[in-house]
């Protein structure tokens, strides 16, 4: 079922949570609804729908941070790794993990058909892999799974692709681990800090 949470009670509740488990209160048919709806129906500039998402699940989430730890073995000296291992392990807890990329091929396709605008499509890619990733996340938050975003690329990208059969135009962005939380979210409400809001908004001609 989904959520019957209003999208702005959604919004404001949205958090970053380390502690997860491999549980989950929705199935994962849900899950995957929940990005393949975000891939269909999030905008992107002049409709060029650029952004592709593989949804890695259970065995096949952890198989994914398997091959993180042992790419970051090979590549940090054994103290530094040792850090970054613990949290490999934690993310591992989880019970997937989304890879966010952009497609290179479809992103060229429209500066070639736009060149008035050729200079600005990466940069509308971005926005449009960004909104794709909030909108996910804070869907899965709704539904009761905690959500935390890791950007350990370029370094595993090509053992990503060989692993998951990743097309090589596609451009990954960022990984996206979620499972039911275990403990509150990294920084509680009340620690939450607010820079304020009257140096970051304009309002104009309100009636």
């Amino acid at each position: 079922m989904a959520s019957t949470k209003s999208f702005a009670a959604a919004v404001k509740e949205r958090r970053t949570y380390y502690a997860l488990s491999s549980s989950s209160p929705i199935p994962d048919s849900r899950i995957a609804e929940i990005v393949k709806e975000s891939i269909l129906y999030v905008p992107s500039a002049f409709n060029s729908q650029t952004t592709r998402a593989v949804l890695l699940l259970n065995d096949e989430h952890r198989k994914m941070w398997d091959i993180t730890v042992e790419v970051y073995k090979q590549q940090l000296p054994a103290d530094k790794f040792e850090h970054a291992n613990q949290r490999f392990q934690g993310f591992r807890k989880g019970k997937g993990t989304i890879l966010f990329y952009e497609d290179t091929d479809t992103v060229r396709e429209f500066q070639n058909k736009f060149k008035t605008y050729e200079d600005k499509f990466p940069g509308w890619s971005e926005q449009t892999n960004g909104m794709h990733q909030y909108t996910v996340w804070t869907a899965l938050e709704a539904e009761g799974l905690g959500v935390n975003l890791q950007h350990y690329n370029p370094l595993i990208d090509v053992r990503l692709e060989t692993e998951f059969k990743v097309p090589s135009t596609w451009n990954l962005k960022a990984q996206m681990v979620f499972g039911e939380p275990t403990s509150g979210p990294a920084v509680p409400d009340d620690k939450k800090v607010f820079n304020p809001v009257e140096e970051r908004m304009k309002v104009y001609g309100a009636e």
